[in-house]
């Protein structure tokens, strides 16, 4: 039986409630920590962007602004979100090596979040994992999960909700009109749920957080042992994550990519083409077009890539391609077998049907 850490930070500041595991995940890929199991929750609100999403594109920053939220660019994929002291996180930091993780991203899903299902059944919801990865009590969600690689080790964060503001969920995100977000916040209602709203009150996050400890545990087959964060793992926050997040080169990373595409003068055999793909998960394209070839391209979006920072060789393995269909496929399962990538309930003919779209 592997024997892991438990480290509870209870009520943390939004950069370390969000980002502090990233710090962990370096020390126990190096072998410095063993493989830990992070639980805290936000002392303040903010808004978390996913990894390969637009900042401007995604989040109203100007109301972000004037009510004192931070935006935080998180390192797996998904989409935006607000967050809140309501919301109990888990984060799961294995070595790569650690038997009790799965191989593949949809096993790990599969796997671990039966611990979130066991924890909503144990308070008296009828909750059920939902691929690829959600947990849902009558099909509304109750559990947003991400899933990654940072250096040797496995990753996997998600939340327990106690309960949700569904009006700021829906006024930081960016939307075309204010129609729409009436619209919007008419939707959350109806697909995400809450404890609270299921039981009419939340419990103790004490409780959460003892009924977590005890699941992670039982599912992974594992010795949990309290502890705290090392020396080293808060030098590594304050010295490399913390500051990386608070950057303007991480905040705005996938625009900054490609910053002249939005600046082309279009002129005869010049075309600056976008679009909009819904598959399992959104993925937008924006590209620069040369007389039928790919001089530029920016992919984004909500889907999750493995590895995350994988995206650029992808962007870079389409330059120069010809705009035809069968090219561009071919350009695209290459980068899958070259890379070694993981899509979860994706596909290279999505992001190919993507691509197509904004072609044409």
């Amino acid at each position: 039986m592997e024997v892991w850490r438990l480290i509870d930070l209870g009520a943390s500041e939004p950069y370390m409630a969000q980002t502090f595991y990233e710090a962990v995940a370096k020390s126990v890929g190096e072998g410095e920590s063993p493989s830990t199991i992070i639980l805290c929750r936000p002392s303040k609100p903010y808004v978390c962007i996913g990894y390969h999403q637009e900042l401007e594109r995604e989040i109203d920053l100007e109301f972000c602004e004037s009510n004192g939220l931070p935006v935080i660019r998180r390192t797996q994929g998904g989409g935006a979100t607000y967050l809140d002291s309501n919301q109990v996180f888990y984060q799961v930091v294995a070595h790569e090596d650690s038997e009790a993780i799965p191989a593949g991203v949809d096993a790990i899903f599969r796997k671990l979040l039966q611990v979130p299902v066991n924890v909503y059944r144990a308070l008296g919801l009828k909750a059920e994992y939902k691929a690829l990865n959600d947990v849902v009590v009558e099909n509304r969600k109750i559990s947003g999960n991400g899933a990654g690689r940072l250096d040797k080790s496995i990753v996997l964060i998600g939340n327990i909700i106690l309960d949700l503001d569904y009006d700021m969920m829906g006024r930081v995100l960016r939307v075309p009109s204010e129609k729409f977000r009436d619209k919007l916040a008419k939707s959350m209602r109806e697909w995400v749920t809450s404890l609270k709203r299921e039981l009419g009150s939340a419990p103790a996050q004490e409780e959460v957080a003892r009924l977590l400890a005890q699941e992670f545990q039982r599912v992974l087959d594992i010795r949990l042992v309290k502890d705290e964060p090392s020396k080293e793992e808060m030098r590594i926050f304050r010295d490399e994550v913390y500051p990386r997040h608070l950057s303007r080169e991480w905040l705005y990373m996938p625009e900054r990519r490609h910053q002249e595409i939005r600046k082309i003068k279009v002129s005869g055999d010049v075309h600056v083409v976008e679009a909009d793909h819904k598959a399992r998960k959104m993925i937008r394209v924006t590209a620069e077009v040369v007389q039928d070839h790919l001089k530029d391209i920016l992919i984004s979006g909500d889907f999750f890539m493995i590895p995350e920072d994988a995206l650029p060789l992808l962007e870079q393995s389409l330059l120069h391609a010809p705009t035809e269909y069968a090219e561009v496929l071919q350009r695209v399962r290459r980068f899958y077998a070259e890379n070694s990538v993981e899509t979860p309930d994706m596909t290279a003919e999505d992001f190919t049907s993507a691509i197509m779209k904004a072609l044409q």
